[in-house]
């Protein structure tokens, strides 16, 4: 099974500049190092480095020259260990060296400026966790006290436009409530670790008395489920602090853009992980159409700093949140909450910097955190929560949950004590819904796609190789038209010969005698999506429970199982290559060990004939090819005996083919459904999804040289 291991995220950067002192005890980096550069070399000796390889090769030198800094920085270390340390240093760094003689496209990413990718970010994190010193980012420092991490803080120039047009836009600071009271009866208790046993006692509901939905029309023109009216109405009535914790499925995005509108938070700041943040702006877009939405990527050379919502991942936080403090916000999301829990750590100290300079510049702002981990598990990792939302310090409840308490009348030492207290801390603002709670809101059974921005070198090659194909079947076209016989002349596109260089294209790819088609085109992208669509998995696990995650190939459920296991999850596999034996053994795994979070399958060999239904959440790291291929595997768990609603996750790469895919089986869906119910549509095939797609992608490219 996997193995156990914490995998984490934040940025890394400044965490490992500011290593200066740090003793080697905690770890052995260079050998971590070394073992990594022989890997890139041995693989730089059979042809030029995959996108993975240059990552590597690139952290590798990164990390090389800030342990040599180090080295040469520690006043604790003796003249011979020195000396040790960096010819072993100079041993990596030659191997380096050689792996530029033998591939010299590498060399640029030996540069200080160059761009450091959140892929490489995240290696570089699991290499120094590999050396025993996970703790780098935790111990870093709250302010940018060395010149390096000051470094890293920069202001885009947007933001400076924006600024300037509004040099008279001033925090009025008169406008911030001020609460003056006398002396409380509760103020010599400690009152922060009764609270959190409160919950841990249990009790009746964990959500918020909420008022009647109010209109369900949103400014998008789509209709609310009631449970999410629920909330926006409660916004609309002046509550302005949430821990929304419904479980995924139930909205939760859409919830907080909508209450958002209801209290007019803008400008609004949402910081989101790295794997949602397109999804972010394309709910915006959806919701609240009439609001700007922009999303920071690394430093910010293309965010629009006049826009209405301001969407950040936590992993590139570090850099901007000089700026965004003063930036004006009225609003602020913090969305997967339990990632702040850890009060240590970098993402933490800023959500909780922002957080307060946004409460100290304007009266009552929207604050609201969205996570799907049940309330009555670790409850102390709520504490930073609930200091982000102004409900508490480090030490003390502040005024307004003070005063909740106050209006009980009871003290620590009372029995109904902890009952009230919970509830107390209940009106602050947490509501909490289940998929069963609110069976009669949602469908029982449902895709949503969450769009991933594959930002990389992989992505970028991926893009390319699709305008390529493009090209390619726009010189197909003109060659067509300009030597065929028929005297026809149609005005404007021809699609009847549009369709013919579309079938032509996809004959001579099954025959293997072009580039690049749009089958390995789509393998390429499900390559580049897993690693993403298993982040996303393990975050479903630990807010809901069981997962199934279905992939069409091995290499991606492979990285899949990686990803797992460095988290410390544990699953199981179902593949085509298992004996009937392992097969049984791995799906009983999953039914019924609890440890057991998720199941890794194949498409095609677990697609039909399994009983998955103690799941209700599904993740498709790749498309079908047919509607009926996705939908046996839904089926695993949408079956007769399942209790609650199934939500299937469907992982597009955004700006690619991929969406396209989507939305021509979804389409194809549609014929089917009117076939089975007495259509005489002919119900598509796999390759009829390809042609269309062929179809598709040429006719965009004619009609954008139009």
């Amino acid at each position: 099974m996997a193995r156990r291991g914490q995998r984490q995220s934040g940025s890394t950067r400044t965490a490992t500049r500011q290593r200066t002192a740090r003793p080697l005890e905690k770890g052995d980096i260079i050998r971590v190092l070394a073992r990594a550069v022989r890997e890139v070399e041995a693989k730089a000796q059979r042809g030029p480095l995959s996108p993975s390889g240059r990552t590597k090769f690139q952290v590798v030198a990164v990390l090389v020259r800030e342990e040599r800094n180090r080295v040469k920085a520690d006043k604790t270390m003796t003249e011979a260990h020195r000396a040790e340390q960096l010819k072993r240093l100079d041993g990596v760094a030659t191997i380096l060296a050689q792996t530029v003689a033998l591939d010299p496209t590498v060399y640029p990413l030996l540069d200080e400026h160059a761009v450091f990718t959140d892929a490489a970010d995240t290696l570089r994190t699991e290499m120094l966790h590999a050396a025993g010193i996970e703790q780098a980012e935790e111990e870093a420092s709250d302010e940018p006290s060395t010149p390096a991490a000051a470094e890293r803080r920069i202001v885009p120039q947007s933001v400076i436009a924006r600024q300037l047009a509004n040099p008279f836009l001033a925090p009025d600071f008169s406008a911030v409530e001020q609460r003056h009271s006398g002396p409380k009866r509760l103020s010599t208790w400690e009152l922060l670790g009764p609270l959190f046993r409160a919950f841990e006692y249990g009790g009746a509901s964990s959500c918020m008395p909420l008022p009647e939905p109010g209109f369900l029309m949103t400014p998008g023109g789509l209709e609310l489920m009631p449970h999410q009216a629920q909330v926006v109405a409660s916004a609309a009535e002046g509550h302005r602090t949430f821990l929304l914790a419904d479980e995924p499925g139930l909205g939760k995005t859409a919830q907080a853009l909508m209450a958002a509108h209801a209290a007019d938070a803008y400008p609004l700041l949402v910081v989101v992980p790295n794997v949602v943040k397109t999804n972010w702006a394309r709910e915006a877009e959806i919701w609240t159409p009439n609001r700007k939405a922009t999303v920071i990527q690394g430093d910010g050379d293309s965010i629009d700093g006049f826009a209405d919502i301001v969407i950040v991942n936590y992993e590139v936080l570090d850099r901007h949140v000089g700026w965004l403090g003063d930036f004006g916000f009225r609003g602020m999301v913090v969305d997967e909450a339990h990632f702040i829990k850890n009060k240590s750590s970098q993402r933490s100290k800023h959500a909780l910097e922002l957080s307060e300079r946004i409460r100290s510049r304007t009266a009552r702002p929207l604050l609201m955190a969205l996570t799907g981990t049940p309330l009555i598990n670790d409850i102390e990792d709520f504490r930073a929560i609930w200091q982000f939302l102004g409900w508490i310090d480090d030490k003390k409840p502040l005024a307004e949950l003070m005063d909740k308490l106050e209006e009980t009348g009871l003290t620590p030492a009372d029995a109904g004590f902890y009952s009230a207290a919970r509830s107390s801390v209940i009106s602050m603002g947490i509501v909490r819904r289940r998929k069963v709670d609110v069976a009669a809101d949602i469908p029982a059974r449902r895709i949503a796609d969450l769009p991933v921005e594959l930002d990389d070198a992989v992505g970028r090659s991926i893009r390319d190789s699709e305008r390529e194909l493009a090209r390619r079947l726009v010189a197909r076209y003109d060659t067509a038209l300009e030597t065929r016989t028929s005297r026809a002349k149609v005005d404007g596109i021809d699609h009847e010969l549009v369709r013919s260089v579309a079938r032509w294209e996809r004959e001579d790819s099954d025959d293997e005698k072009t580039g690049e088609n749009v089958f390995g085109m789509m393998r390429r992208i499900g390559q580049a999506k897993a690693g993403l669509a298993a982040d996303y998995a393990a975050q479903l696990a630990r807010n809901v429970g069981k997962v199934v995650f279905f992939a069409k190939h091995i290499d991606v459920m492979d990285v899949a199982e990686e990803t797992f296991a460095k988290r410390g999850i544990r699953y199981s596999s179902i593949r085509g290559d298992q004996s009937p034996k392992v097969r049984q053994q791995n799906i009983d795994a999953f039914v019924n060990d609890e440890d057991v979070e998720i199941v890794v399958c194949s498409l095609t060999a677990a697609g039909v004939g399994l009983n998955l239904q103690v799941a209700s959440n599904v993740v498709l790291a790749e498309l079908s090819w047919t509607d009926a291929e996705q939908t046996q595997a839904i089926d695993r768990v949408h079956r007769i005996g399942q209790e609650e609603p199934v939500t299937a996750w469907r992982i597009i790469a955004a700006h690619t083919i991929d969406g396209k895919i989507a939305e021509l089986i979804d389409s194809k869906a549609g014929l089917a459904a009117r076939a089975l119910d007495g259509s005489d549509e002919e119900v598509s095939s796999s390759a009829d999804i390809q042609l269309e797609a062929l179809v598709a992608l040429l006719t965009d490219a004619l009609e954008a040289r139009a």
